[in-house]
């Protein structure tokens, strides 16, 4: 916490917190008497024009969210999006934000950087996500849960590789403070034998700018194949091995569809 937000907190009128027992916690310990309301993801229709119309009357209220920086990854966008179209001043505070402490210590290079949040969970979405960011050149951060750490790194290996680095770093500004570091591979082997604990940021070394096509033409037309044969329609797995490789889709389209051979 710095003093600005200290006394930000005591000056508001009315403090608009994620988890309401939380923030009572913080707000004792710095002796701020200042009322709360509850304001998270599933009260954010009702809340807004509440706060609003608070706002427009002349109160002052200051939003903090329960674990991360508000509207990154946590309740506080729709809520700025309103003020802004309202015209009523908004005033980020900053603070600890665990996506560029991170990027600090992680020994990846850190510019540029390419801010994700967490993936979509399954189904298209997540392969679509995951087949775009592994050909990125910039470094990637992703979010996510202890409970979903091992299956995102096995999903990585599949579309990144396992040699790509990648730095995990757990709890970050508390007391179980860790980064773990190495291959993709490396840190699978790790939680073989060790189970995932603390919320977690992966961060994700860019694809090398060296890593031009390495298949074989056989290689991509058995690509192509397996997907179908996995249940994908053809125009999608052609897409999405196009992708994984670095290829135009119409390139990958013409390979497997043997348009363009000579006779």
């Amino acid at each position: 916490m710095t003093f600005r937000a200290v006394n930000t907190l005591k000056e508001a009128d009315l403090v608009a917190a994620e988890d309401t027992r939380n923030t009572k916690n913080l707000l004792n310990h710095f002796e701020i008497p200042t009322e709360l309301i509850s304001f998270h993801e599933h009260n954010t229709a009702q809340r807004i024009p509440e706060l609003i119309e608070k706002m427009n009357s002349g109160l002052k209220i200051a939003q903090v969210s329960d674990a991360g920086a508000p509207s990154i990854s946590d309740p506080g966008k729709e809520l700025v999006k309103a003020a802004i179209k309202e015209e009523i001043p908004v005033v980020p505070l900053p603070g600890a934000t665990a996506s560029i402490t991170a990027l600090i210590a992680s020994g990846i290079e850190p510019q540029p950087f390419y801010f994700f949040g967490f993936l979509p969970r399954k189904g298209r979405e997540r392969t679509e996500a995951l087949v775009d960011l592994a050909n990125r050149s910039e470094t990637t951060i992703v979010y996510e849960s202890p409970y979903r750490v091992k299956k995102t790194i096995q999903d990585l290996i599949a579309k990144f590789g396992p040699e790509r680095r990648i730095t995990l770093a757990r709890e970050l500004t508390k007391i179980h403070e860790a980064f773990l570091r190495g291959s993709l591979q490396d840190v699978a082997q790790y939680y073989e034998e060790n189970d995932p604990k603390g919320e977690y940021v992966l961060i994700i070394a860019g694809k090398p700018a060296d890593q031009t096509e390495v298949s074989s033409d056989a290689d991509l037309v058995a690509a192509v194949d397996n997907l179908i044969d996995h249940g994908k329609k053809p125009n999608k797995a052609i897409k999405e091995v196009a992708a994984d490789n670095g290829l135009k889709k119409q390139t990958v389209y013409n390979l497997y569809h043997g348009i363009g051979e000579e006779e």
